[in-house]
């Protein structure tokens, strides 16, 4: 996909899908483990759950990469597999998708604090999102997704290495507060405006809160910038349960009429993050009309 086709796209409201990792647990996938090797392990799981979100109405589905780069793959001792994985992971969601979807090549944080608060610095950061983007563009992605992000510096050294590699166009969603403030420092509106700056062709929030404490903050970052602003927002807040599970008490019909909200504030790009299932993206798109 061109830049000039994502444009096009986004245009009218685009739906993405929902949640990833929280659907797999539901599924049976253990805690602690490396996300990536049990999804390959479990073709089936992760391609009922990409179908199941194409049929409720996505046009994007996320291929399951989030924990795909280097340093997070060397926590599990599976860098030296890093091509295998992220391009046996697009395979499976091009099979799910067809041609009734579009790709998402799915990066996110490295994990590690970024200098000087921690070792993490712009040129390593570089470096280990163009590894993982060469791979994800080879593969056959539409386009790619900076997701669930902490800091700002390190999302612009992911933009920055899309643009080094690759001319697909890029998203970027930073996990915020309710405030719109971003756990290492700055806020949703700065970040947008930044990233903007660097070549991104969409921007916004996932992860965070649910969509009803996001309005202002979807609001603001859509009267700060020209382009398209991105929604991706949990089933509200959860309760953590005796057994250590994310309890989410926000209904799919609850969800659709606070994501209608967030398209009233301006975001135009929406789907759903934690919590969220098939019935969510099912339930948004009937409230929508898209």
């Amino acid at each position: 996909m061109t830049r000039d086709e994502f444009q096009k796209l986004t245009q009218n409201l685009l739906l993405l899908d929902g949640a990833t990792g929280s659907n797999l647990m539901a599924a049976g996938m253990p805690k602690g483990i490396c996300t990536e090797e049990w999804v390959i392990e479990h073709k089936d799981i992760i391609q009922k759950l990409q179908s199941d979100y194409i049929k409720a109405g996505s046009k994007i589905i996320y291929a399951p990469t989030f924990g795909g780069n280097r340093i997070n793959l060397t926590m599990h001792g599976l860098e030296n597999r890093i091509e295998e994985i992220n391009r046996t992971l697009v395979g499976y969601a091009r099979e799910a998708a067809g041609n009734k979807a579009y790709v998402a090549g799915d990066i996110t944080t490295t994990g590690k604090m970024m200098a000087p608060a921690g070792e993490m610095t712009y040129e390593k950061a570089f470096e280990t999102y163009q590894e993982q983007v060469r791979i994800l563009d080879a593969a056959g992605v539409d386009l790619i997704v900076a997701e669930t992000m902490i800091n700002i510096e390190e999302t612009l050294a992911a933009v920055d290495a899309v643009q080094s590699v690759s001319s697909l166009p890029v998203m970027c969603s930073m996990t915020v507060e309710a405030d719109g403030s971003i756990f290492s420092g700055g806020n949703a509106v700065e970040a947008a405006v930044s990233l903007e700056a660097a070549g991104a062709s969409a921007v916004g929030v996932n992860c965070s809160v649910g969509p009803d404490q996001l309005v202002s903050v979807i609001r603001n970052i859509r009267s700060n910038v020209s382009i398209p602003v991105l929604a991706k927002p949990n089933a509200g807040m959860p309760v953590i349960d005796e057994n250590g599970h994310a309890i989410y008490s926000m209904t799919a019909k609850e969800f659709a009429h606070h994501m209608k909200a967030l398209t009233d504030a301006g975001a135009t790009i929406i789907g759903g993050c934690c919590g969220t299932t098939p019935e969510f993206i099912r339930e948004t798109a009937k409230l929508l009309g898209i």
